[in-house]
């Protein structure tokens, strides 16, 4: 009896966890969505357009710096939903002829969007629409970018990155564009 029990009880787990798992993949647009969420969507539909930017990249990156946190602060002082350096915040406030700019403006949704679409669009231009630069540049600077492309270390050809000496930028690269072709699949 004691036998029957256990084997019993193996099976209605089986045919629990069976249940859940046909459920899930019932589900799993509304679960990708979940955990692949759309905020600040006006916005960003807003200054992606302004920019010449793709959303889900945009959409990517935020989730990737703030966790669409608008009031995140990095270790590195960066600010906000895109994590904007104050050097590139006042960089960007001079460039956009923000008037009376101040450093906790970088907590504003909509300011922080509009220079984070901003300055991916400088990145762009420079790096010829290649995302992937744009993505390391955005993480680690556009100048050092520019050095490592130049640097036969890192790049054999000056156009594309073979190594990227920071640890940090690597696995920035690697979530963020893992993410934004998640986000294509599930909103395209």
């Amino acid at each position: 009896m004691l036998i029957l029990g256990r084997g019993c009880l193996r099976f209605l787990i089986f045919i629990l966890l069976l249940i859940i798992i046909i459920i899930a993949f019932q589900n799993i647009k509304w679960l990708m969505r979940t955990i692949y969420p759309i905020h600040y969507h006006d916005l960003i539909g807003k200054y992606s357009k302004i920019y010449e930017i793709d959303p889900y990249l945009v959409l990517a990156i935020m989730k990737n710096e703030s966790r669409f946190n608008p009031n995140a602060v990095s270790r590195k002082n960066a600010r906000g939903l895109m994590q904007i350096a104050p050097i590139t915040g006042k960089w960007a406030s001079k460039e956009l002829e923000i008037p009376s700019y101040s450093e906790d403006m970088l907590f504003q949704p909509e300011l922080n969007i509009q220079f984070g679409t901003w300055y991916l669009n400088v990145l762009k231009q420079e790096f010829g629409n290649n995302i992937e630069l744009m993505v390391v540049g955005y993480n680690a600077g556009n100048g050092n970018v520019k050095k490592w492309l130049n640097n036969p270390k890192y790049s054999k050809d000056g156009k594309t990155l073979y190594r990227i000496p920071f640890n940090e930028t690597r696995i920035y690269k690697k979530k963020v564009l893992r993410d934004y072709k998640i986000y294509t699949r599930i909103y395209k």
